[in-house]
């Protein structure tokens, strides 16, 4: 616990102190690990407690994304945690819509393909959007200000944003793993393993997973809210499947049975990303190689990966102690 608990302040630091080592671009990059993190988070909640498989989450990221993005390009008045609450508010109620139709009928790769599908029609639907900027998407997206009611803090620089983006992170990483390490987290990881059982006990599974839905969707629409102003740019890609796919390989990376696997995971793809941009034409090749043989050496991630090493050594320090228990010297358990 000690050793994971420091490796989150360590992280958290190294993020923090970015823009006073880095160049811009490195900043640039950092801001969008941040907030692909939270939509692999929001993705996992789903998948790694819940055990549902969505292959269009993107288009909730999108409806966040467009959202902020138009009330800040139009100049609406709506401060700027207005309309990151207006996105999450309005991705839980497309999540809300789209479960009860779907999680009534379907699980499994049957509901992953219809949410495909849902998210291909809204990208669809944008591109043909005057209001929205057809094709194009909206440009030049300012950056907000912060109005706290006592205090306006501006966020028109690059560096302020990022901080704030950090902070949004941070906490919505923590309300995130007080849901899923409570009583409504296992709840949810004893449905993914056993839903006849729970249903036995006289849980409403059904509605469970809507509410997870409904939570995953808020979520993602929340991390394309933060995204629109850092961009400064939406385009219906963002809403491609394409973009569905990265949350997926994120939690498979870093570990989806794990609450901070999609974070590790995002943040090894991105690194991975950066080293082989320069490999003109092999880049995919080479990060589609790369993940392949990762996952398949380490199925459960790798945190998975590190968690069964501190096993084996644990085991072997065990072994290895004398029957007294020490060898050369104390021992401790």
């Amino acid at each position: 616990m000690a050793l994971r608990l420091g490796a989150i302040l360590f992280g958290a630091a190294l993020f923090l102190a970015l823009p006073t080592v880095s160049d811009q671009g490195i900043v640039f990059l950092a801001g969008l690990v941040v907030i692909e993190a939270i939509f692999a988070l929001s993705w996992n909640l789903l998948f790694g407690f819940t055990g549902l498989a969505s292959f269009g989450h993107a288009a909730f990221f999108a409806i966040g994304a467009y959202l902020t993005g138009y009330g800040l390009k139009a100049g609406l008045g709506v401060p700027f945690l207005g309309l990151i609450a207006a996105s999450g508010l309005l991705g839980a109620l497309v999540a809300a819509l789209t479960g009860l139709v779907l999680l009534r009928r379907t699980t499994g790769i049957h509901l992953a393909i219809f949410t495909l599908a849902l998210a291909e029609v809204l990208r669809i639907v944008i591109g043909y959007s005057t209001l929205l900027g057809r094709e194009d998407g909206l440009a030049s997206i300012p950056k907000p200000t912060l109005e706290l009611g006592f205090a306006t803090i501006p966020l028109t620089s690059g560096t302020a944003y990022y901080y704030f983006m950090c902070v949004a992170g941070l906490v919505i990483g923590a309300v995130l793993w007080v849901v899923c390490h409570g009583p409504y987290g296992r709840l949810l990881v004893s449905i993914r393993q056993d839903p006849q059982r729970v249903a036995f006990l006289g849980v409403n599974v059904g509605r469970k997973r809507l509410q997870a839905f409904i939570l995953s969707g808020a979520v993602a629409a929340i991390a394309g809210a933060l995204y629109a102003p850092w961009a400064q740019i939406v385009t219906p890609e963002s809403a491609h499947w394409i973009h569905s796919t990265q949350p997926m390989l994120a939690s498979l990376l870093g570990g989806a049975h794990s609450f901070w696997g999609p974070v590790v995971g995002t943040v090894l793809f991105s690194i991975i990303n950066y080293l082989t941009r320069n490999l003109v034409g092999l880049s995919e090749l080479v990060i589609g190689a790369t993940l392949l043989i990762i996952v398949l050496a380490a199925p459960s991630g790798v945190i998975g990966l590190v968690r069964t090493a501190q096993q084996s050594w644990s085991r072997r320090r065990k072994s290895g102690a004398g029957p007294d228990g020490d060898e050369g010297g104390s021992v401790r358990s």
